[in-house]
């Protein structure tokens, strides 16, 4: 039986600070800033009813405003950078309630480094949590390097993780598929958030994307590649 949800939020977190790129949550990806991709893929969606940036950055929160979404502006003691996530969720649910009396039943968590998601992404993993028996939805990419293969070292020599039957004898082709998060899209309701402590846990059924648009920027690297890809989508669209 589908859930019927009716307030869906999405939460954007865009913190001043940042260690692998400078002012990245500003910092323009082509022709805008990296914040304003993420903004706009939000509010395209028939699903979501308002999108707000969580920041502690004045020029963070003139962007978003610029680009239409709702600030909460954060406490500076909840965006360092050993600051968890689910602090910032709590301090947006806290501000809704208390401030202006709103009780979201859905969250849907966007992170500004993943530029690259779409709106039919989200969209599609909004569905799913509304079809399925599940307390989550977390997108995740295929992992293009096999964990299977993974090596330690000791004492000077390579240790493999998975032993040595997994390193030499097993084909590609025939080691289980794996996958990572890539951090573009995560779902729960803010019941089973505030019961778990978390935007997932054993009941999270994933919402597959593709390496494409997946990339996570971390550093400039990241940044260049999802500059790459952009600009090849740009140029697939004319």
């Amino acid at each position: 039986m589908m859930k019927i949800v009716e307030k869906i939020i999405a939460i954007i977190p865009a913190r001043g600070g940042s260690k692998g790129i400078s002012r990245k949550n500003v910092k323009n990806l082509i022709n805008k800033p990296l914040l304003s991709y993420t903004i706009e893929e939000a509010l395209k969606s028939k699903f979501i009813k308002r999108v707000f940036v969580s920041t502690d950055d004045n020029e963070i929160a003139k962007f978003a405003r610029e680009a239409k979404a709702e600030v909460i502006k954060r406490p500076t003691e909840l965006a360092k950078d050993n600051s968890h996530r689910r602090d910032a969720i709590k301090h947006v649910l806290n501000t809704l309630q208390n401030e202006m009396n709103y009780f979201p039943e859905l969250i849907v968590f966007l992170q500004p480094t993943s530029p690259l998601r779409t709106v039919e992404d989200i969209e599609n993993a909004i569905t799913l949590y509304l079809e399925k028996d599940c307390d989550s939805v977390i997108s995740v990419c295929e992992s293009t390097h096999t964990p299977y293969w993974s090596l330690s070292v000791k004492n000077e020599f390579i240790v493999p993780l998975f032993g040595w039957d997994f390193l030499l004898n097993k084909m590609r082709q025939n080691l289980p598929k794996t996958y990572f998060l890539n951090g573009a899209i995560y779902i729960t309701s803010v019941k089973d958030f505030l019961k778990n402590n978390s935007l997932f846990n054993k009941r999270s059924l994933p919402y597959l994307m593709p390496f494409e648009r997946s990339v996570d920027i971390d550093n400039e690297f990241d940044f260049s590649l999802a500059e790459y890809l952009m600009r090849k989508r740009l140029v697939e669209r004319e």
